[in-house]
């Protein structure tokens, strides 16, 4: 799995092995990928609407289809993590970015439910590394104590993609319809590949020892992974990064145009305003606590009062059926969504460099999984609650503040690492 800090040799000496302005040049190239990335992921919220309208979804189906690429994203983790060990960061996102491309085209062109769903599976995969290659990057090339907070400051550029997805997209679907939509993000997605073409350049890394043992398959690497659960805190770990960052993309990615047009009477267009203003705090908020994080065990007691807030934001909303409340709530819960930001930090500080890279890489499966998850349960739940008479909206957002706070009551309960104050 790939090694977020490789000990220096002569070839590659970590941060000091690029010039900085040119390490943010390639950063910043890749950081195009991970916004298509986290504009795909949040496209629902949006499309969703005339989705429903025009094939007839189901809240389960629209769950489903959501989740969708957050499950191939997820499971592909394992796999790019291993190819950036033996090809690199620049030749792994070259050859998996053409699929968001393909995917993309082929949800623009999606005659039923089933293609939709192929395009987001292939979506899913393309965008798997897009995330991945900015933090192993970042984690071989700049300093280590500016780990936390570059890694932040990538998450709010990032943040442009759920931009996009907000009033921009609600006014092109407006004004054309949601095939539009994944017509323009097929289009910027290559030229975002076009740009980690032009732009990213690894240095020549050192051949091993002849001596040395040869990289992991991908059976050994799962395994390597799953050594991961000897350390005792790995499971509290696992059970909160399922949760946190589900939270914030399942409210804006999912189910905020819905709520907004179904229980108060919103237009697209004003959704998606109420989408942007989601979207501006939660740009801002992951560099603001890289800013802050506190670092040790007062880190820990942070991420889980954060998490409790945020399950307290998500029952409001769920019980208090009010437009402007709702509204104010949503993007509270953008300006609050950076905390998981502070997760990095843990894995970094909780797990021994050597197995840093495994961490991270079983840390991003849980999130994504996690997603998936969390997407899959609230389309399942919204489905029975409309069976039985009840607000889909109510059951799907107290479903996901359960889900917030079980994972956040795991990671108090179970063994964490013990870390200084």
């Amino acid at each position: 799995m790939p090694q977020l800090n490789p000990p220096p040799s002569p070839e590659v000496a970590g941060p000091q092995s690029i010039a900085p302005r040119l390490a943010w040049a390639m950063l910043l190239a890749l950081a195009m990928g991970f916004t298509l990335s986290q504009a795909f992921r949040t496209v629902a919220a949006i499309m969703g609407p005339p989705l429903v309208a025009q094939l007839q979804l189901s809240p389960q189906q629209l769950g489903l289809w959501a989740a969708s690429f957050h499950f191939s994203f997820g499971v592909m983790q394992l796999v790019m993590g291993v190819s950036i060990d033996l090809l690199g960061v620049r030749r792994t996102i070259l050859w998996a970015f053409p699929m968001a491309v393909i995917g993309a085209m082929v949800s623009a062109n999606a005659p039923s439910f089933g293609w939709l769903m192929l395009g987001q599976v292939l979506i899913g995969t393309g965008c798997a590394p897009a995330f991945l290659v900015c933090t192993v990057f970042i984690g071989r090339y700049f300093p280590a104590d500016r780990f936390t907070a570059t890694s932040g400051l990538i998450m709010s550029i990032s943040g442009l993609g759920v931009l996009a997805t907000a009033t921009p997209l609600a006014w092109l679907i407006e004004v054309s319809n949601w095939r539009w939509g994944y017509g323009v993000l097929a289009v910027a997605s290559a030229l975002a590949w076009a740009g980690m073409w032009w732009l990213v350049r690894e240095p020549a890394r050192p051949a091993p020892p002849a001596d040395a043992p040869p990289p992991p398959s991908p059976l050994k690497a799962m395994l390597q992974l799953l050594s991961l659960f000897k350390e005792p805190w790995t499971l509290g770990l696992v059970a909160y990064a399922a949760v946190a960052y589900a939270g914030f993309i399942t409210l804006r990615g999912l189910w905020l145009g819905p709520l907004l047009i179904e229980r108060h009477g919103f237009s697209l267009v004003q959704s998606g305003n109420v989408a942007l203003a989601m979207t501006l705090g939660s740009m801002v908020s992951p560099a603001i606590f890289g800013r802050l994080d506190p670092g040790g065990a007062r880190r820990i007691r942070w991420l889980l009062g954060f998490a409790l807030v945020a399950a307290t934001v998500l029952a409001a909303m769920a019980l208090l059926h009010h437009a402007a409340l709702d509204v104010a709530l949503a993007i509270a819960y953008g300006m609050l969504s950076g905390y998981g930001v502070l997760q990095y930090g843990y894995v970094r500080d909780a797990y021994p460099e050597h197995m840093r890279g495994r961490a991270l890489s079983l840390f991003t499966m849980a999130m994504f999984l996690g997603i998936a998850l969390m997407q899959w349960v609230t389309g399942l739940a919204a489905s029975l609650a409309k069976s039985a008479g009840v607000e889909p909206f109510t059951a799907a957002l107290l479903t996901m503040a359960a889900m917030v706070a079980a994972g956040a009551i795991a990671f108090w309960k179970l063994p964490r690492a013990r870390l200084p104050e």
